[in-house]
């Protein structure tokens, strides 16, 4: 599956915690940067902001 990519703001954090996003057909991907083989989610576009919402409101 090609097309999947990190945040800007994960540039450098070899070790850090990251997840990849893809736009798959009708569906977002999404899937741990460290083990890609492991699969992914696939969210509507509708989950995928309320998944981005709640993360932006634990910071």
């Amino acid at each position: 599956m090609s097309g999947w990519r990190k945040s800007t703001y994960s540039q450098g954090m070899e070790n850090s915690s990251c997840v990849e996003v893809a736009d798959l057909v009708e569906r977002v991907g999404v899937r741990d940067s460290k083990a890609p083989d492991a699969g992914h989610l696939r969210l509507t576009d509708r989950d995928f902001g309320l998944l981005v919402r709640r993360v932006k409101d634990l910071q």
